[in-house]
C-alpha cells in the first residue's frame, strides 16, 4: 500500500458514519464520530495504524463535504490540506452513505463536488462505503434489492467501477464481522492499487496552488453554481413527494370517498323526491276514483229507494 486510505466525508446532517468507519479500520477510537462529540469533523486529520502483518495504513479523516453547503472557502481549503498529509499521494477514496437514510440531492452531488476538487482522476480511485448495514437485516432486503430500488446509488457506484463495501460500525458488533469488512475494503484498496499499476492518486497542483485564492474561489464558485441547480431540483422533488407522500393520498382517498358519498346522496334525495311525487299522484288518484265510486254508490242508493217506494201490495 502506498500513501495510505483517504475517507472522504460524504454525510447530511445526521450523519453517515465517516470518522465511526475511519475508527473501524483503524481498530481504536481515533477520530471523534458524531455519536461522540456534537461537532463534526472541522480540519484534516491522519491517524495510522500497523497491522499485524507490519502493513501501515493511514486514514485520513477530513471535514464534511457538506459543510461546503452554501460554498466555504474555508472547508475548500481544508480539504484540499489533505495533500500535505498524503505526500506520496492516495490508495483509495471512500464515499460513506448510510443504508438507514434515504439519498439526498447534496448526496447525489458528491462525484461532481470531488471532480470539482481533485479532477477527473479522482473517479479512479474511489470506493463506496455502506455503513448501517445492520438496517438491511432489519428490513429484511439484500443490498442488491436494497439498489435496485434507488437508481441514483446506481449511479454513483458506476462511477467508480461498482466498488463497494459494507460497514457496520456498531459497538456490540464483533470483533470477528469488524476484522472482516475491514479486509473486505482492504481488498478492494489493492484492486484499485492493481488498476492503477500501483500509482496512487497525486494532486494536479502544487500545495502552494491548492491553497491560493484563484484555486479555492474558482473550485467555491462552480460548487455554489451546483448548489443553485441540485437546490432547484430539490424543491421540485419536494413538491412531488408533497402530491404523492401517504399523507396526501389519503386526503385524496377521503376527499374522492366524501365526493362519492355525496353524490350518492344527493342520488337517494333525488329517488326519495320521486317516489315521493308518485305517492302523492298515486293519492291524488285514488282519492279521485274513490269520490267517483262513493258517487255511483250514492245514487244507486237512492234509485233502490224510489224503486222500493213505487211497489203496489196485492
Amino acid at each position: 500500500m502506498g500513501g495510505g486510505l483517504v475517507e472522504v466525508d460524504v454525510q447530511t446532517g445526521q450523519g453517515n458514519g465517516k470518522s465511526a468507519t475511519g475508527n473501524s479500520i483503524l481498530r481504536s477510537e481515533a477520530f471523534k464520530s458524531k455519536g461522540q462529540a456534537a461537532a463534526v469533523t472541522k480540519e484534516c486529520e491522519l491517524k495510522s495504524t500497523k497491522r499485524p502483518n507490519g502493513q501501515i495504513i493511514n486514514v485520513i479523516d477530513t471535514p464534511g463535504l457538506f459543510s461546503l453547503f452554501p460554498s466555504n472557502e474555508s472547508t475548500i481549503r481544508e480539504i484540499l490540506k489533505c495533500s500535505h498529509l498524503a505526500k506520496e499521494g492516495i490508495d483509495a477514496v471512500l464515499m460513506v452513505f448510510s443504508l438507514r437514510s434515504r439519498l439526498t440531492e447534496e448526496e447525489k452531488s458528491v462525484p461532481f463536488v470531488l471532480k470539482t476538487l481533485f479532477g477527473d482522476s479522482i473517479f479512479d480511485y474511489l470506493i463506496v462505503v455502506f455503513t448501517n448495514e445492520d438496517s438491511l437485516i432489519d428490513d429484511n432486503v439484500t443490498i442488491n434489492e436494497y439498489l435496485e430500488g434507488s437508481p441514483d446509488f446506481k449511479e454513483i457506484l458506476a462511477a467508480c467501477n461498482n466498488r463497494m463495501v459494507l460497514f457496520e460500525n456498531r459497538l456490540r458488533t464483533s470483533n470477528r464481522k469488524k476484522a472482516k469488512q475491514v479486509q473486505k475494503l482492504l481488498d478492494l484498496v489493492e484492486e484499485v492499487e492493481r488498476k492503477n499499476n500501483n500509482k496512487p492518486f497525486l494532486f494536479d497542483l502544487s500545495h502552494e496552488s491548492m491553497e491560493s485564492e484563484a484555486v479555492v474561489d474558482e473550485k467555491a464558485k462552480k460548487i455554489r453554481a451546483m448548489k443553485s441547480n441540485y437546490t432547484k431540483q430539490e424543491m421540485s422533488n419536494w413538491k412531488e413527494e408533497e402530491v404523492n407522500s401517504p399523507l396526501a393520498k389519503k386526503v385524496e382517498k377521503v376527499i374522492e370517498t366524501t365526493s362519492l358519498l355525496e353524490q350518492k346522496l344527493n342520488q337517494e334525495q333525488n329517488a326519495r323526491l320521486e317516489a315521493e311525487k308518485r305517492a302523492n299522484k298515486l293519492h291524488e288518484e285514488s282519492s279521485e276514483e274513490i269520490k267517483i265510486l262513493k258517487e255511483k254508490l250514492e245514487r244507486a242508493q237512492k234509485e233502490l229507494e224510489k224503486r222500493d217506494q213505487g211497489c203496489i201490495i196485492l
